[in-house]
């Protein structure tokens, strides 16, 4: 199951240390997997292998628009989010999908879904994209190809943060702050731009509704929208934490000295 929520617009500190808060709920078993879907006020997040030098605006400016900067642990460079983005952080326990022949899912196999649910959500407003060999994320597929959908994401002990950035309404002109995710050579774009003939352009709920259902059919898992952050914390609490994969378990000393068995190998935790 694929547990959404939508957050409206809240500050990137503050997000980031909700995921770090639902990375370890998820890790103990305490709820399943979970989107959060969101937008940010102006900041850069700079992933592990960014360089300075693709930020293109002074500090000084930077400042003054009331921009902040992050330097975080997912992949990838340099990128902008702001109003106007649609901002997604999937907390999902890869142990817990599968993969097209059904094995487990791995890394690789999870950021080319991510790019699939992403194309599927622009093409459900008429806007056709697919991906660039040997480029992460979703691009127009009209020549010159256009970014989009931006993905960087990080996994630890088998759990993902981060995610991905969709450009709705996007203020084009705040990526001239920036060498986006490294690339010189392409543009980006977003879905107000392309969105052509009288089509009314969707407002950014709406867009993250279509997201949601979107990674449930890519990760052929059911969807459920939750009302609010405390019902997600309420719903944590009312589950014990349940062994997983990793997660250390003990014998309890009753059970050991029943068994007669050896004291010094139990003490050693054991992974299940």
């Amino acid at each position: 199951m694929i547990q959404y929520l939508y957050l409206g617009r809240i500050g990137y500190a503050e997000a980031l240390a909700l995921q770090q808060e639902m990375v370890e709920l998820r890790y103990q078993g305490r709820v399943d997997n979970v989107l959060l879907l969101l937008e940010h006020p102006p900041v850069l997040t700079l992933g592990r292998n960014a360089h300075r030098g693709n930020i293109l605006a002074t500090d000084a400016t930077l400042a003054a628009r009331g921009v902040t900067v992050h330097e975080i642990n997912r992949g990838g460079d340099v990128t902008y989010h702001g109003p106007g983005q649609l901002v997604g952080y999937p907390i999902f326990d890869l142990r817990s999908l599968r993969n097209s022949k059904g094995g487990r899912l791995g890394p690789v196999d999870y950021v080319r879904l991510v790019e699939e649910a992403l194309i599927r959500v622009c093409a459900g407003f008429g806007v056709l994209t697919g991906r660039i060999a040997g480029r992460t994320g979703v691009w127009t597929e009209n020549a010159p190809e256009k970014k989009v959908g931006a993905i960087g994401v990080h996994v630890s002990r088998g759990i993902t943060s981060h995610g991905f950035a969709l450009n709705v309404a996007t203020d084009l002109r705040d990526f001239q702050w920036i060498v986006p995710c490294g690339i010189a050579d392409r543009e980006v774009t977003s879905l107000a731009v392309e969105i052509t003939g009288k089509k009314e352009m969707p407002k950014l709920e709406q867009v993250a509704d279509t997201a949601a259902r979107c990674f449930g059919q890519v990760f052929e898992e059911q969807v459920l929208a939750v009302g609010s952050l405390e019902d997600l914390r309420a719903q944590a609490r009312d589950r014990e934490a349940a062994p997983g994969v990793g997660v250390p378990v003990r014998v309890p000393e009753e059970v050991r000295r029943l068994r007669d068995l050896d004291g010094a190998a139990l003490e050693r935790p054991t992974e299940v």
